[in-house]
């Protein structure tokens, strides 16, 4: 099995590998042709062709999908072909064959029980509970889109809407003012497919708390997010937000308000801490102004005011984290760590959440430059060496479990 950093290609130590968790995916890569290790002749070697039962075939190179809470460490050893297509929007892990089961480069970051796969099989179940709660309910557009994440694109967090448990999601803007590389929810007719349907409406403060002050009320472990993604920037819709919290918060303190964000606007996100919000998460690919451009592709905004918005949540005592998301090769080069450690520095952030970038290796190389990185396990190591209050996850916490440790 070889595996990828960047573009360097590499054997990567049996501390690196694990057994293809429950739960993954596993998917062909079109256009792509494997690349291995020749134990004969000691070199990496392109699998061009390959004879099965008599048949000559070309191969091509297969990836894992993995489950909420594992990180990937390494991409898959392939080498592009010419008119290759755009691979869709999943973080495509390294992934070997050995000993009758598949292997996946990956280290499991965040065990939460709550988004164990096992929990969100039941279809059957599923389907009368969405039943259920849109006859309650036959009005609600916002329940209606979320009957749609649950039942076609198999969104955990909208299933949890419908079991009445845990995380529940709140989209409400159908605009955003990024253009990001990787956006699962809508992407330009000549790249690849986005993974899901962007929201299409703007719902009501009556629509937003007939969904989630049921939820906040009744579920365990309760979670309500705004920002989620099949939508835009929900800053957009900051009014929509501040009114709904306010509203939320006078009818019941229990259960997390929360806000998955860009920050872009630091003013709006300092109303929603005071209307109410418990925490929020920013999103970033880099600490790097420049790398966090050529990604995120703002308009309307800098990388600045993603740290102001930070910055303001500290000080009215909100919970803080950043969604980073984590791409093997460029996340864990030495001068994207001194760049994240200088913004941790600054913005004292209480977690960083390790997300797997879904998008093409090749495309976001092609933005991001040629190169490798010192491994993402180290990435971790030094963090933690270098601020030992930092927490690591995968999932947003509940305001009672904000500042409890993984291990």
């Amino acid at each position: 099995m070889a595996v990828k950093s960047g573009d360097k290609i590499s054997i990567p130590e049996s501390s690196e590998i694990l057994p293809l968790p429950q739960g993954s995916q596993l998917f062909s890569l079109p256009g792509r042709v494997p690349i291995g290790w020749d134990e004969e002749e000691g070199n990496f070697t392109p699998l061009e062709r390959v004879r099965i039962g008599g048949k000559e075939i070309q191969p091509v190179g297969v990836a894992a999908f993995l489950p909420p809470g594992y990180v990937r460490t390494h991409l898959p050893a392939t080498r592009i072909e010419p008119k290759a297509p755009t691979l869709p929007l999943w973080a495509y892990s390294a992934a070997g064959w050995k000993d009758g089961r598949f292997w996946v480069a990956a280290f499991l970051l965040d065990p939460n029980p709550h988004w164990n796969p096992k929990y969100f099989k039941n279809d059957r179940r599923l389907s009368k509970r969405v039943s259920s709660f849109l006859r309650r309910n036959p009005t609600n557009r916002l329940l209606r889109h979320l009957s749609r994440c649950a039942l076609e694109y198999h969104c955990f967090a909208a299933k949890n809407l419908f079991f009445r448990r845990w995380e529940c999601p709140l989209p409400t803007s159908s605009t955003c003012n990024a253009s990001c590389l990787g956006c699962i929810s809508l992407q330009p007719s000549e790249c690849c497919p986005a993974s899901m349907e962007r929201i299409s409406f703007v719902p009501t403060v009556k629509e937003i708390l007939e969904v989630a002050l049921p939820h906040l009320e009744k579920a365990e472990d309760a979670i309500v997010s705004f920002g989620q993604g099949c939508e835009g920037e929900p800053l957009l819709q900051s009014s929509l937000l501040e009114e709904s919290i306010r509203k939320l918060r006078e009818k019941t303190d229990r259960g997390t308000i929360h806000l998955n964000t860009n920050g872009s606007f630091p003013d709006r996100v300092a109303k929603l801490c005071e209307a109410g919000l418990d925490s929020i998460r920013i999103t970033l690919n880099s600490a790097n102004p420049r790398y966090y451009h050529l990604y995120h592709q703002p308009r309307g905004y800098r990388f600045r005011k993603v740290k102001d918005s930070l910055l303001i949540a500290k000080e009215r005592g909100i919970y803080t984290s950043i969604n980073l998301l984590i791409f093997p090769g460029v996340s864990d080069r030495e001068k994207e760590i001194e760049r994240l450690i200088r913004f941790i520095q600054e913005t004292e952030v209480d977690l960083i959440q390790m997300r797997n970038l879904n998008i093409d290796p090749d495309l976001y190389l092609k933005a991001m430059g040629k190169g490798e990185g010192i491994g993402i396990r180290r990435m971790m190591d030094i963090l933690k060496s270098e601020f030992p209050r930092l927490q690591f996850g995968y999932f947003n916490r509940t305001k009672e479990n904000c500042f409890e440790s993984i291990g």
